[in-house]
């Protein structure tokens, strides 16, 4: 395993997640390593690449945290950042084409379909990284948009709803209980 890869990209980061140029603030951050989190549990899980898979985790939102503007497309500018990034540490171009398809293939509101373990790993670890950004989200939905009470409760509710539902089916059993118990919080 390439920890001084995985170090650097922790610090890389959070450094950009820092700059006023990111968007979304340091909470971006947290989403971040939430994801490195989940994806590293999901790898030992089902076999998959541990490096690739948490090497690509940390670098699945770099376009957007970095240009605010590549948002819409940044799982494709995104998978072009890491080439550069990696190559830059000599890492192995047969693991960088690997950690460019899981950036590729990670949002779960673009319908790609997901070739490898590896893949499935982030994209999956993705989802599930919003049950812990709950607080984030009552945010999002309270102050930022302006939400009632209700309006607030069922914005994050469906959010959630929606992530869960972005799983692979394996992952969905995975993580019944903890679906099942952040939907009671919210009532």
């Amino acid at each position: 395993m390439r920890d001084d890869i995985l170090e650097h990209l922790q610090h890389e980061l959070y450094d950009r997640c820092q700059k006023p140029t990111n968007q979304f603030g340091i909470g971006c951050y947290y989403h971040i390593s939430a994801v490195v989190n989940h994806a590293e549990i999901l790898a030992e899980k089902y076999g998959a690449d541990k490096e690739v898979v948490m090497i690509a985790a940390w670098l699945h939102d770099i376009a957007s945290i970095t240009d605010y503007s590549l948002y819409e497309l940044h799982h494709i500018h995104g998978a072009e950042m890491a080439y550069q990034i990696l190559k830059e540490y000599g890492y192995d171009d047969k693991k960088i084409s690997l950690v460019q398809k899981c950036i590729r293939n990670h949002r779960g509101s673009v319908s790609l379909e997901k070739l490898s373990l590896e893949e499935l790993c982030v994209a999956d670890a993705d989802a599930i990284s919003h049950f812990d950004s709950v607080p984030s989200l009552l945010y999002l939905a309270y102050v930022q948009k302006c939400m009632g009470m209700e309006e607030g409760r069922a914005f994050v509710k469906d959010k959630l709803t929606r992530s869960f539902q972005k799983l692979s089916a394996e992952s969905k059993r995975h993580y019944q209980d903890k679906f099942e118990k952040v939907m009671e919080v919210l009532g």
